[in-house]
């Protein structure tokens, strides 16, 4: 079953500007819900930005969102049972797509992988070199265990919020850590992996950041993680 984004809330924490926070919320959600499963194992946290921090906006995102400099989105990939996610139930008729669960984005809510790359990430148009986006791809047992943000980024040089916070406590990671969200964020160009094979695979599975990957490479991981 697919919902549309306004239905979401209902459902799914969401707080506009704290993307990351969002999809935190979000894979424990889906793991409580047995969406996915109960580690999140089948589900990744990937990362949006670029060595600038200037990737061009989500095209398929909503108004405000469209001001950051990165963007934050889970992804679920059924790697081991053949079933595809959909929306609190599984489906069973052997369909081992990916899908996107972009709480910001107009399109349908998770949507299929191929269709969200076409329609969100390929624009139609060039897109200067220093506009090019890049993804980090985390493994979410790995985000859950290690994310952690007690929101700085969020404030001016004087403490003011720059947009309102959540209500519920500033995210710790698992060792204690209060914060690390730059980790995350930060594209060096010495990152990106130039080819998806078992050493790229392994890395996303044990690597605390994960991996830095294009566009392409996005949908080659996923095609070869499902099978």
């Amino acid at each position: 079953m697919e919902v549309s984004n306004s239905e979401y809330s209902s459902e799914f924490d969401h707080t506009p500007f704290y993307c990351e926070e969002n999809v935190y919320l979000l894979c424990k959600k889906l793991c409580a819900k047995g969406v996915a499963d109960a580690d999140g194992s089948d589900l990744f946290v990937v990362f949006i930005s670029n060595e600038k921090k200037q990737a061009y906006p989500t095209v398929a995102s909503k108004g405000k969102q469209e001001s950051r400099w990165y963007y934050s989105l889970g992804l679920s990939c059924c790697l081991h049972s053949g079933e595809s996610l959909i929306y609190f139930a599984r489906k069973r008729d052997g369909d081992s797509s990916c899908l996107v669960w972009d709480l910001d984005s107009s399109l349908p809510f998770p949507s299929p992988l191929a269709s969200y790359v076409s329609e969100t990430i390929r624009p139609s148009f060039p897109v200067f070199s220093e506009f090019q986006r890049f993804f980090r791809m985390v493994h979410a047992p790995i985000f859950l265990r290690f994310f952690a943000s007690d929101r700085r980024h969020m404030k001016d040089p004087a403490g003011n919020w720059i947009a309102e916070p959540p209500s519920y406590e500033p995210i710790v990671a698992e060792d204690k850590t209060v914060h690390n969200l730059n980790e995350y964020i930060e594209i060096r160009a010495e990152e990106i992996t130039t080819n998806v094979g078992a050493d790229l695979i392994t890395a996303v599975f044990n690597n605390k950041l994960g991996v830095v990957m294009n566009e392409n490479q996005l949908e080659e991981f996923f095609s070869q993680v499902s099978q």
